[in-house]
């Protein structure tokens, strides 16, 4: 039955955070779990939520603006997808924070956007760590300057880093990568700008978040360990 194959799939999730959480002398209180709903139905979510889940991740606009009405409102949606200029209006009241902000020309849009509707956006900086050609954010040796110029921005507030590690088959190659955001945020935290907090790090997916958790993540997002494998003819 699906329901209990999805309860069993959060459990063990739940069990290997913890592990995660206790051999870097963590506190399970530090990671939030972000369960990755995306091309899911929401009959799964419903399952994921009915068993404490508050936190779901989506990437694509136009599928979190479909979910969010029909399932419980105190869900905290994150969208963790690249995100265009001309989408903004249409989550920025509606979601806890965006993952995916990796130019200030997007900055700006949400800032537009967020005084538009009465809010103030939080925001992770995206740093494509390992400057792959096919993934979005800013160089690692450039977001330190684009957080500088994004907190000048008075309706978005950086909570902290985000990043997509290389897909890889042994999750310990990833951990080089991991170890660079945390140092990154550090450093960036040791500035004390205006209007900029790293208390988030949002890093690790199924196949490698428990190092993430190990090097320091405060966010792992996690949907085919939860929701099993995806189907993208959707």
């Amino acid at each position: 039955m699906r329901a209990e194959e999805l309860k069993e799939n959060l459990k063990s999730v739940e069990e290997r955070v913890a592990a995660a959480c206790k051999r870097a002398g963590r506190d399970r209180s530090e990671v939030t779990l972000i369960a990755v709903s995306k091309t899911k139905p929401v009959e799964d979510l419903q399952v994921i939520y009915d068993q404490g889940i508050r936190q779901f991740g989506e990437n694509k606009v136009q599928e979190l603006t479909g979910k969010i009405p029909e399932m419980p409102n105190d869900i905290d949606w994150h969208l963790i997808g690249h995100l265009q200029r001309n989408k903004v209006k249409y989550i920025v009241d509606k979601v806890k924070l965006i993952h995916s902000v990796d130019s200030y020309r997007l900055a700006e849009e949400i800032n537009i956007q967020a005084k538009k509707h009465g809010v103030v956006a939080d925001i992770l900086i995206e740093v494509n760590a390992a400057n792959e050609a096919t993934k979005f954010g800013v160089k690692l040796e450039e977001a330190k300057e684009l957080c500088k110029e994004i907190s000048e921005l008075d309706a978005v507030h950086i909570r902290g880093l985000m990043t997509i590690a290389p897909n890889v088959v042994v999750p310990e190659e990833n951990r080089g990568i991991f170890h660079k955001i945390k140092d990154l945020a550090v450093d960036i935290a040791g500035e004390n700008y205006h209007n900029i907090d790293m208390d988030f790090i949002s890093m690790g997916m199924t196949n490698d978040f428990e190092v993430a958790i190990e090097e320091g993540a405060t966010h792992v997002r996690v949907g085919t360990a939860i929701f099993g494998e995806r189907n993208y003819v959707l």
